[in-house]
Protein backbone atom coordinates (compact mmCIF):
# COMPACT_ATOMS: atom_id res chain seq x y z
CA UNK A 1 0.00 0.00 0.00
CA UNK A 2 1.32 3.44 -0.87
CA UNK A 3 1.79 5.89 1.97
CA UNK A 4 3.52 9.25 2.20
CA UNK A 5 7.07 9.16 3.48
CA UNK A 6 7.60 11.59 6.37
CA UNK A 7 9.83 14.44 5.27
CA UNK A 8 12.26 13.98 8.19
CA UNK A 9 12.66 10.21 7.83
CA UNK A 10 13.41 7.86 4.99
CA UNK A 11 13.48 4.10 5.09
CA UNK A 12 16.91 3.01 3.88
CA UNK A 13 17.02 0.25 1.25
CA UNK A 14 20.46 -0.65 2.54
CA UNK A 15 19.06 -1.15 6.02
CA UNK A 16 16.18 -3.20 4.63
CA UNK A 17 18.63 -5.48 2.88
CA UNK A 18 20.70 -5.82 6.06
CA UNK A 19 17.74 -7.10 8.05
CA UNK A 20 16.22 -9.15 5.24
CA UNK A 21 15.47 -12.72 6.41
CA UNK A 22 17.73 -14.17 3.70
CA UNK A 23 20.58 -11.75 4.32
CA UNK A 24 21.96 -13.86 7.16
CA UNK A 25 21.38 -11.01 9.63
CA UNK A 26 18.25 -11.39 11.73
CA UNK A 27 19.04 -8.86 14.44
CA UNK A 28 17.15 -5.54 14.35
CA UNK A 29 19.03 -2.77 12.60
CA UNK A 30 20.20 0.13 14.69
CA UNK A 31 17.67 2.96 14.48
CA UNK A 32 20.34 5.52 13.68
CA UNK A 33 21.33 3.41 10.69
CA UNK A 34 17.78 3.37 9.37
CA UNK A 35 17.10 7.11 9.74
CA UNK A 36 19.97 8.34 7.58
CA UNK A 37 19.00 11.39 5.58
CA UNK A 38 16.25 13.86 4.90
CA UNK A 39 14.31 13.33 1.67
CA UNK A 40 11.15 14.85 0.27
CA UNK A 41 7.87 13.10 0.96
CA UNK A 42 6.87 10.95 -2.03
CA UNK A 43 3.89 8.70 -2.56
CA UNK A 44 5.82 5.57 -3.56
CA UNK A 45 4.50 2.09 -2.75
CA UNK A 46 6.90 0.10 -0.57
CA UNK A 47 7.04 -2.53 -3.33
CA UNK A 48 9.33 -0.21 -5.30
CA UNK A 49 11.58 1.03 -2.49
CA UNK A 50 12.80 -2.05 -0.60
CA UNK A 51 14.52 -5.31 -1.44
CA UNK A 52 12.27 -8.21 -2.49
CA UNK A 53 10.49 -9.81 0.48
CA UNK A 54 11.19 -13.34 -0.81
CA UNK A 55 14.53 -14.55 -2.08
CA UNK A 56 16.13 -17.87 -2.91
CA UNK A 57 18.76 -18.56 -0.26
CA UNK A 58 21.01 -20.25 -2.83
CA UNK A 59 23.65 -17.75 -3.94
CA UNK A 60 24.62 -18.06 -7.61
CA UNK A 61 26.10 -15.85 -10.29
CA UNK A 62 22.53 -15.18 -11.42
CA UNK A 63 21.35 -14.15 -7.96
CA UNK A 64 24.37 -11.89 -7.47
CA UNK A 65 23.66 -10.17 -10.78
CA UNK A 66 20.03 -9.72 -9.74
CA UNK A 67 21.04 -8.25 -6.38
CA UNK A 68 23.39 -5.83 -8.13
CA UNK A 69 20.59 -4.76 -10.47
CA UNK A 70 18.28 -4.08 -7.52
CA UNK A 71 21.03 -2.06 -5.81
CA UNK A 72 21.57 0.20 -8.83
CA UNK A 73 17.85 0.70 -9.45
CA UNK A 74 16.63 1.39 -5.90
CA UNK A 75 18.11 4.90 -5.55
CA UNK A 76 16.36 5.96 -8.76
CA UNK A 77 13.07 4.29 -7.79
CA UNK A 78 13.19 5.74 -4.26
CA UNK A 79 13.88 9.29 -5.41
CA UNK A 80 17.22 9.33 -3.62
CA UNK A 81 19.51 10.10 -6.55
CA UNK A 82 20.64 13.60 -7.37
CA UNK A 83 20.05 13.65 -11.13
CA UNK A 84 16.27 13.95 -11.45
CA UNK A 85 13.57 16.20 -10.10
CA UNK A 86 10.66 14.05 -8.94
CA UNK A 87 6.93 14.73 -8.76
CA UNK A 88 4.81 13.88 -5.72
CA UNK A 89 4.70 10.21 -6.78
CA UNK A 90 8.48 9.95 -6.89
CA UNK A 91 8.55 9.93 -10.70
CA UNK A 92 10.67 12.26 -12.89
CA UNK A 93 9.46 14.03 -16.00
CA UNK A 94 9.98 12.46 -19.41
CA UNK A 95 12.74 14.63 -20.87
CA UNK A 96 11.32 14.77 -24.37
CA UNK A 97 13.55 17.60 -25.56
CA UNK A 98 16.83 15.83 -24.81
CA UNK A 99 15.55 12.49 -26.08
CA UNK A 100 14.47 14.03 -29.40
CA UNK A 101 17.88 15.66 -29.82
CA UNK A 102 19.54 12.30 -29.15
CA UNK A 103 17.38 10.59 -31.75
CA UNK A 104 18.11 13.21 -34.38
CA UNK A 105 21.81 12.58 -33.78
CA UNK A 106 21.20 8.84 -34.26
CA UNK A 107 20.25 9.58 -37.88
CA UNK A 108 23.43 11.56 -38.55
CA UNK A 109 26.74 9.98 -39.68
CA UNK A 110 27.89 7.74 -36.84
CA UNK A 111 31.41 7.14 -35.46
CA UNK A 112 33.61 4.48 -36.99
CA UNK A 113 32.85 1.98 -34.24
CA UNK A 114 29.32 1.64 -35.60
CA UNK A 115 30.63 -0.22 -38.62
CA UNK A 116 29.77 -3.35 -36.64
CA UNK A 117 26.13 -2.34 -37.08
CA UNK A 118 26.38 -1.90 -40.84
CA UNK A 119 23.86 -4.68 -41.56
CA UNK A 120 21.37 -3.02 -39.18
CA UNK A 121 21.06 0.34 -40.91
CA UNK A 122 17.32 -0.10 -41.66
CA UNK A 123 16.80 -0.69 -37.96
CA UNK A 124 18.42 2.62 -37.04
CA UNK A 125 15.94 4.30 -39.37
CA UNK A 126 12.94 2.59 -37.79
CA UNK A 127 14.12 2.89 -34.17
CA UNK A 128 14.89 6.60 -34.44
CA UNK A 129 11.83 7.58 -36.49
CA UNK A 130 9.47 5.51 -34.33
CA UNK A 131 10.80 6.93 -31.08
CA UNK A 132 10.61 10.51 -32.34
CA UNK A 133 7.06 9.96 -33.58
CA UNK A 134 5.96 8.72 -30.15
CA UNK A 135 7.50 11.86 -28.63
CA UNK A 136 5.43 14.03 -30.98
CA UNK A 137 8.24 15.01 -33.36
CA UNK A 138 7.48 15.54 -37.06
CA UNK A 139 9.70 13.09 -38.96
CA UNK A 140 8.46 13.95 -42.45
CA UNK A 141 11.57 16.14 -42.85
CA UNK A 142 13.50 12.90 -43.34
CA UNK A 143 11.31 11.77 -46.25
CA UNK A 144 13.75 12.39 -49.10
CA UNK A 145 16.76 11.06 -47.20
CA UNK A 146 14.90 7.90 -46.16
CA UNK A 147 13.72 7.22 -49.71
CA UNK A 148 17.21 7.52 -51.16
CA UNK A 149 18.74 5.45 -48.38
CA UNK A 150 16.35 2.52 -48.64
CA UNK A 151 16.42 2.60 -52.45
CA UNK A 152 20.06 1.54 -52.27
CA UNK A 153 19.18 -1.43 -50.03
CA UNK A 154 16.57 -3.02 -52.32
CA UNK A 155 17.62 -6.11 -54.26
CA UNK A 156 16.38 -7.01 -57.74
CA UNK A 157 15.40 -10.43 -56.41
CA UNK A 158 13.11 -8.78 -53.85
CA UNK A 159 13.33 -7.49 -50.32
CA UNK A 160 15.79 -5.20 -48.59
CA UNK A 161 19.20 -5.95 -47.11
CA UNK A 162 20.95 -4.20 -44.25
CA UNK A 163 22.79 -2.04 -46.78
CA UNK A 164 23.71 -1.80 -50.42
CA UNK A 165 24.87 -5.14 -51.84
CA UNK A 166 23.73 -7.11 -48.79
CA UNK A 167 21.37 -10.09 -48.93
CA UNK A 168 17.68 -9.46 -48.33
CA UNK A 169 16.40 -10.36 -44.87
CA UNK A 170 12.86 -10.32 -43.49
CA UNK A 171 13.91 -8.33 -40.41
CA UNK A 172 15.58 -5.51 -42.35
CA UNK A 173 12.75 -5.53 -44.91
CA UNK A 174 10.24 -5.18 -42.05
CA UNK A 175 12.24 -2.21 -40.68
CA UNK A 176 12.37 -0.53 -44.12
CA UNK A 177 8.61 -0.88 -44.66
CA UNK A 178 7.84 0.61 -41.25
CA UNK A 179 10.34 3.45 -41.78
CA UNK A 180 8.62 4.32 -45.08
CA UNK A 181 5.26 4.23 -43.32
CA UNK A 182 6.52 6.60 -40.61
CA UNK A 183 7.70 9.29 -43.03
CA UNK A 184 4.37 8.89 -44.85
CA UNK A 185 5.59 9.40 -48.39
CA UNK A 186 3.61 7.86 -51.24
CA UNK A 187 6.64 8.30 -53.49
CA UNK A 188 8.47 6.21 -50.91
CA UNK A 189 5.82 3.51 -51.09
CA UNK A 190 6.31 3.40 -54.85
CA UNK A 191 9.99 2.47 -54.67
CA UNK A 192 9.05 -0.93 -53.22
CA UNK A 193 9.16 -3.55 -55.98
CA UNK A 194 6.09 -5.46 -54.79
CA UNK A 195 6.21 -8.14 -57.46
CA UNK A 196 9.82 -9.00 -56.65
CA UNK A 197 8.95 -8.78 -52.93
CA UNK A 198 6.12 -11.27 -53.39
CA UNK A 199 8.31 -13.74 -55.26
CA UNK A 200 11.05 -13.40 -52.65
CA UNK A 201 8.68 -13.99 -49.71
CA UNK A 202 7.22 -17.00 -51.51
CA UNK A 203 10.76 -18.40 -51.72
CA UNK A 204 10.99 -18.15 -47.91
CA UNK A 205 7.69 -19.96 -47.20
CA UNK A 206 8.36 -23.46 -45.83
CA UNK A 207 6.25 -26.65 -46.09
CA UNK A 208 5.71 -26.72 -42.30
CA UNK A 209 3.97 -23.33 -42.39
CA UNK A 210 6.81 -21.09 -41.21
CA UNK A 211 9.21 -18.72 -42.98
CA UNK A 212 12.95 -18.53 -43.31
CA UNK A 213 14.30 -15.06 -42.54
CA UNK A 214 16.39 -15.18 -45.71
CA UNK A 215 17.00 -17.59 -48.56
CA UNK A 216 18.79 -20.54 -46.98
CA UNK A 217 18.58 -18.90 -43.55
CA UNK A 218 17.05 -19.95 -40.26
CA UNK A 219 13.32 -20.51 -39.90
CA UNK A 220 11.86 -18.89 -36.79
CA UNK A 221 8.98 -16.95 -35.39
CA UNK A 222 10.61 -13.62 -36.23
CA UNK A 223 10.16 -14.58 -39.86
CA UNK A 224 6.51 -15.47 -39.24
CA UNK A 225 5.72 -12.06 -37.73
CA UNK A 226 7.80 -9.98 -40.15
CA UNK A 227 6.34 -11.78 -43.18
CA UNK A 228 2.78 -11.26 -41.91
CA UNK A 229 3.40 -7.54 -41.38
CA UNK A 230 5.03 -7.05 -44.80
CA UNK A 231 2.41 -9.03 -46.70
CA UNK A 232 -0.53 -7.16 -45.15
CA UNK A 233 0.92 -3.63 -45.25
CA UNK A 234 1.96 -4.02 -48.89
CA UNK A 235 -1.20 -5.98 -49.80
CA UNK A 236 0.78 -8.76 -51.48
CA UNK A 237 -1.05 -11.70 -53.08
CA UNK A 238 -1.37 -14.76 -50.87
CA UNK A 239 -0.91 -17.16 -53.79
CA UNK A 240 2.33 -19.13 -53.86
CA UNK A 241 4.67 -19.16 -56.81
CA UNK A 242 5.53 -22.62 -58.23
CA UNK A 243 9.12 -21.99 -57.14
CA UNK A 244 8.13 -21.75 -53.47
CA UNK A 245 9.33 -24.64 -51.26
CA UNK A 246 5.78 -24.81 -49.88
CA UNK A 247 4.01 -24.96 -53.26
CA UNK A 248 2.25 -28.18 -54.17
CA UNK A 249 0.46 -28.59 -57.48
CA UNK A 250 -3.30 -28.73 -57.09
CA UNK A 251 -3.36 -27.67 -53.43
CA UNK A 252 -4.99 -24.57 -51.95
CA UNK A 253 -1.95 -23.70 -49.82
CA UNK A 254 -0.93 -20.05 -49.72
CA UNK A 255 1.51 -17.77 -47.90
CA UNK A 256 -0.37 -18.04 -44.62
CA UNK A 257 -1.34 -21.71 -44.76
CA UNK A 258 -0.14 -23.54 -41.65
CA UNK A 259 1.36 -20.38 -40.13
CA UNK A 260 -0.88 -20.34 -37.06
CA UNK A 261 -0.06 -24.02 -36.47
CA UNK A 262 3.65 -23.16 -36.69
CA UNK A 263 3.17 -20.46 -34.04
CA UNK A 264 1.34 -22.93 -31.82
CA UNK A 265 4.28 -25.37 -31.97
CA UNK A 266 6.55 -22.64 -30.62
CA UNK A 267 4.80 -22.44 -27.24
CA UNK A 268 7.00 -24.08 -24.59
CA UNK A 269 6.29 -26.09 -21.45
CA UNK A 270 6.74 -22.87 -19.43
CA UNK A 271 3.96 -21.16 -21.36
CA UNK A 272 6.21 -18.70 -23.17
CA UNK A 273 7.10 -18.67 -26.85
CA UNK A 274 10.38 -19.84 -28.35
CA UNK A 275 11.97 -18.76 -31.60
CA UNK A 276 11.56 -22.27 -33.00
CA UNK A 277 9.70 -25.33 -31.72
CA UNK A 278 11.43 -26.97 -28.73
CA UNK A 279 13.71 -24.03 -27.90
CA UNK A 280 13.88 -21.56 -24.97
CA UNK A 281 11.02 -19.14 -24.38
CA UNK A 282 11.86 -15.47 -25.00
CA UNK A 283 9.85 -12.29 -24.52
CA UNK A 284 10.41 -10.93 -28.03
CA UNK A 285 9.15 -14.18 -29.53
CA UNK A 286 5.98 -13.94 -27.45
CA UNK A 287 5.24 -10.57 -29.02
CA UNK A 288 5.98 -11.94 -32.49
CA UNK A 289 3.61 -14.86 -31.89
CA UNK A 290 0.74 -12.70 -30.65
CA UNK A 291 1.30 -10.12 -33.38
CA UNK A 292 1.37 -12.76 -36.09
CA UNK A 293 -1.83 -14.42 -34.90
CA UNK A 294 -3.56 -11.05 -34.56
CA UNK A 295 -2.86 -10.41 -38.25
CA UNK A 296 -4.06 -13.85 -39.34
CA UNK A 297 -7.47 -13.58 -37.70
CA UNK A 298 -9.66 -11.92 -35.09
CA UNK A 299 -7.43 -11.92 -31.97
CA UNK A 300 -10.41 -12.75 -29.75
CA UNK A 301 -10.77 -16.08 -31.52
CA UNK A 302 -7.42 -16.97 -32.97
CA UNK A 303 -5.17 -16.33 -29.95
CA UNK A 304 -6.98 -18.71 -27.57
CA UNK A 305 -7.48 -21.17 -30.41
CA UNK A 306 -3.76 -21.67 -31.00
CA UNK A 307 -2.14 -20.70 -27.68
CA UNK A 308 -2.64 -21.77 -24.09
CA UNK A 309 -3.43 -18.24 -22.90
CA UNK A 310 -3.44 -18.86 -19.10
CA UNK A 311 0.03 -20.42 -19.27
CA UNK A 312 1.27 -17.63 -21.50
CA UNK A 313 -0.06 -14.99 -19.09
CA UNK A 314 1.64 -16.81 -16.22
CA UNK A 315 4.98 -16.78 -18.04
CA UNK A 316 4.67 -13.15 -19.12
CA UNK A 317 3.68 -12.06 -15.61
CA UNK A 318 6.72 -13.81 -14.20
CA UNK A 319 8.92 -11.55 -16.33
CA UNK A 320 7.95 -8.45 -14.32
CA UNK A 321 10.11 -7.96 -11.25
CA UNK A 322 9.87 -6.01 -8.02
CA UNK A 323 11.24 -3.66 -6.89
CA UNK A 324 12.42 -2.71 -10.39
CA UNK A 325 9.00 -2.81 -12.08
CA UNK A 326 10.46 -3.62 -15.49
CA UNK A 327 10.50 -6.84 -17.49
CA UNK A 328 13.13 -9.46 -18.17
CA UNK A 329 13.20 -11.33 -21.47
CA UNK A 330 13.79 -14.86 -20.22
CA UNK A 331 13.58 -16.91 -17.05
CA UNK A 332 16.34 -16.00 -14.54
CA UNK A 333 17.47 -12.98 -16.57
CA UNK A 334 17.70 -9.32 -15.59
CA UNK A 335 15.25 -6.52 -16.34
CA UNK A 336 16.02 -4.64 -19.53
CA UNK A 337 14.25 -1.56 -20.85
CA UNK A 338 13.68 -3.05 -24.32
CA UNK A 339 11.36 -5.70 -22.86
CA UNK A 340 9.03 -2.88 -21.90
CA UNK A 341 7.83 -3.43 -25.47
CA UNK A 342 8.65 -7.05 -26.23
CA UNK A 343 6.91 -8.30 -23.07
CA UNK A 344 4.86 -5.27 -22.03
CA UNK A 345 3.50 -4.99 -25.57
CA UNK A 346 2.01 -8.48 -25.31
CA UNK A 347 -0.49 -7.47 -22.65
CA UNK A 348 -2.50 -4.93 -24.69
CA UNK A 349 -3.19 -7.67 -27.25
CA UNK A 350 -4.26 -10.17 -24.59
CA UNK A 351 -6.25 -7.59 -22.61
CA UNK A 352 -8.06 -6.46 -25.76
CA UNK A 353 -9.22 -10.03 -26.28
CA UNK A 354 -10.55 -10.22 -22.73
CA UNK A 355 -12.07 -6.77 -22.40
CA UNK A 356 -13.99 -6.53 -25.67
CA UNK A 357 -17.76 -6.81 -24.97
CA UNK A 358 -18.32 -9.26 -27.83
CA UNK A 359 -15.95 -11.64 -26.07
CA UNK A 360 -18.88 -12.66 -23.92
CA UNK A 361 -20.71 -13.98 -26.95
CA UNK A 362 -17.75 -15.05 -29.12
CA UNK A 363 -16.95 -18.72 -29.27
CA UNK A 364 -13.40 -18.92 -27.95
CA UNK A 365 -11.43 -22.06 -28.65
CA UNK A 366 -8.31 -23.41 -27.06
CA UNK A 367 -7.96 -25.68 -30.07
CA UNK A 368 -9.87 -26.40 -33.23
CA UNK A 369 -12.22 -28.84 -31.53
CA UNK A 370 -13.20 -27.71 -28.02
CA UNK A 371 -14.76 -24.28 -27.41
CA UNK A 372 -13.40 -22.25 -24.52
CA UNK A 373 -14.43 -18.76 -23.48
CA UNK A 374 -12.00 -16.23 -22.01
CA UNK A 375 -13.41 -14.39 -18.99
CA UNK A 376 -13.30 -10.59 -19.16
CA UNK A 377 -10.28 -9.07 -17.37
CA UNK A 378 -11.50 -6.90 -14.50
CA UNK A 379 -8.16 -5.07 -14.25
CA UNK A 380 -4.83 -4.75 -15.99
CA UNK A 381 -2.95 -8.03 -16.36
CA UNK A 382 0.39 -6.39 -15.52
CA UNK A 383 1.58 -3.61 -13.23
CA UNK A 384 1.37 -0.57 -15.43
CA UNK A 385 2.54 1.56 -12.53
CA UNK A 386 5.60 -0.61 -12.04
CA UNK A 387 6.57 -0.41 -15.71
CA UNK A 388 6.02 3.35 -15.84
CA UNK A 389 8.17 3.81 -12.73
CA UNK A 390 10.97 1.68 -14.18
CA UNK A 391 10.94 3.55 -17.49
CA UNK A 392 10.81 7.09 -16.12
CA UNK A 393 13.10 6.49 -13.15
CA UNK A 394 15.63 3.99 -14.48
CA UNK A 395 15.63 4.08 -18.29
CA UNK A 396 16.18 7.76 -18.96
CA UNK A 397 19.74 8.94 -19.58
CA UNK A 398 19.94 11.67 -16.92
CA UNK A 399 22.59 13.79 -18.63
CA UNK A 400 21.92 16.41 -21.29
CA UNK A 401 22.87 13.80 -23.89
CA UNK A 402 19.37 12.29 -23.68
CA UNK A 403 18.14 8.95 -24.99
CA UNK A 404 16.78 5.90 -23.20
CA UNK A 405 18.65 2.86 -21.93
CA UNK A 406 18.49 -0.70 -20.68
CA UNK A 407 19.00 0.22 -17.00
CA UNK A 408 21.14 2.56 -14.86
CA UNK A 409 24.80 2.21 -15.73
CA UNK A 410 24.09 1.33 -19.38
CA UNK A 411 24.46 3.71 -22.33
CA UNK A 412 21.43 5.07 -24.17
CA UNK A 413 20.92 3.98 -27.77
CA UNK A 414 18.31 4.18 -30.53
CA UNK A 415 17.18 0.56 -30.03
CA UNK A 416 16.33 1.02 -26.36
CA UNK A 417 14.90 4.50 -26.99
CA UNK A 418 12.39 3.00 -29.43
CA UNK A 419 11.30 0.00 -27.41
CA UNK A 420 11.32 1.72 -24.01
CA UNK A 421 8.97 4.37 -25.40
CA UNK A 422 6.84 1.68 -27.08
CA UNK A 423 6.47 0.02 -23.68
CA UNK A 424 5.58 3.34 -22.09
CA UNK A 425 2.91 3.83 -24.75
CA UNK A 426 1.47 0.39 -23.99
CA UNK A 427 1.34 1.16 -20.26
CA UNK A 428 -0.29 4.56 -20.76
CA UNK A 429 -3.00 3.40 -23.17
CA UNK A 430 -5.49 0.60 -23.65
CA UNK A 431 -6.64 -0.86 -26.94
CA UNK A 432 -10.05 -2.31 -27.70
CA UNK A 433 -11.34 -4.29 -30.66
CA UNK A 434 -14.36 -2.31 -31.77
CA UNK A 435 -15.73 -4.70 -34.38
CA UNK A 436 -15.74 -8.40 -35.02
CA UNK A 437 -14.08 -9.65 -38.18
CA UNK A 438 -15.16 -12.98 -39.53
CA UNK A 439 -12.87 -15.38 -41.31
CA UNK A 440 -9.12 -15.33 -41.45
CA UNK A 441 -6.29 -14.25 -43.68
CA UNK A 442 -5.71 -17.69 -45.14
CA UNK A 443 -8.71 -17.01 -47.32
CA UNK A 444 -8.17 -13.34 -48.12
CA UNK A 445 -7.14 -9.98 -46.69
CA UNK A 446 -8.94 -8.70 -43.62
CA UNK A 447 -8.42 -6.19 -40.84
CA UNK A 448 -9.40 -6.07 -37.21
CA UNK A 449 -10.66 -2.66 -36.15
CA UNK A 450 -8.86 -1.21 -33.13
CA UNK A 451 -9.66 1.77 -30.92
CA UNK A 452 -7.25 3.33 -28.43
CA UNK A 453 -7.96 5.25 -25.23
CA UNK A 454 -5.78 6.62 -22.44
CA UNK A 455 -5.55 4.25 -19.49
CA UNK A 456 -7.04 6.36 -16.69
CA UNK A 457 -7.03 4.19 -13.56
CA UNK A 458 -5.85 6.20 -10.54
CA UNK A 459 -2.88 3.98 -9.68
CA UNK A 460 -1.39 4.59 -13.14
CA UNK A 461 -1.69 8.39 -13.10
CA UNK A 462 1.71 8.84 -11.49
CA UNK A 463 3.20 10.77 -14.41
CA UNK A 464 2.63 14.38 -15.37
CA UNK A 465 0.20 15.20 -18.17
CA UNK A 466 2.93 16.23 -20.60
CA UNK A 467 4.70 12.90 -20.20
CA UNK A 468 2.15 10.86 -22.10
CA UNK A 469 3.55 9.58 -25.41
CA UNK A 470 1.56 8.90 -28.56
CA UNK A 471 -0.12 5.50 -28.88
CA UNK A 472 1.15 2.91 -31.34
CA UNK A 473 -0.77 0.14 -33.07
CA UNK A 474 -0.57 -2.91 -30.77
CA UNK A 475 0.28 -5.24 -33.68
CA UNK A 476 2.31 -3.14 -36.14
CA UNK A 477 4.17 -1.02 -33.54
CA UNK A 478 3.68 2.27 -35.42
CA UNK A 479 0.96 4.89 -34.87
CA UNK A 480 -2.44 3.80 -36.17
CA UNK A 481 -2.69 6.58 -38.75
CA UNK A 482 0.61 5.53 -40.34
CA UNK A 483 -0.45 1.87 -40.46
CA UNK A 484 -3.76 2.85 -42.04
CA UNK A 485 -2.11 5.15 -44.59
CA UNK A 486 0.28 2.57 -46.05
CA UNK A 487 -2.30 -0.22 -45.87
CA UNK A 488 -4.97 1.89 -47.62
CA UNK A 489 -2.52 3.02 -50.30
CA UNK A 490 -1.71 -0.52 -51.38
CA UNK A 491 -5.28 -1.81 -50.97
CA UNK A 492 -6.30 0.76 -53.57
CA UNK A 493 -3.78 -0.51 -56.13
CA UNK A 494 -4.81 -3.12 -58.67
CA UNK A 495 -2.13 -5.70 -59.39
CA UNK A 496 1.54 -4.87 -59.21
Amino acid sequence: MARPRPSDQRFSPAAAAATHPFSGRFEPADEEFVIEHTYPAYMIPDLFTVAPPVRDALVTATSRAQDKTVDICLPFLSGEDDVFKYNEHGVPRLNKTNHIKFLHRSLEPLPGGFILMDASRPWFLYWSLSAMTMLGEDVSVYKDAIIETVRSMQNETGGFGGGGGQLSHLATTYAVVLALALVGAEEGFEIVDRKAMWRWICSLKQPDGGFQVGVGGEEDIRGAYCAAVIVTLLNLPLDLTPESPAWTAGSDKNLFSGLAEYVKRCQTFEGGISGQPNAEAHGAYAFCALGCLSILGDPRRIIPRYLDVPRLISWLSSRQYAPEGGFSGRTNKLVDGCYSHWVGGCFPLIEACFNTPSNKQAGMKSDSASPKKLPPASESLFSREGLIRYILCCCQEPSRKGGLRDKPGKAADAYHSCYVLSGLSSAQHQWELTSSVEGDLTGGQMDSVWNVLPYLEDDVQIFDHGDRVLPIHPVYAIPLQHQQAIRSYFLAKEGF
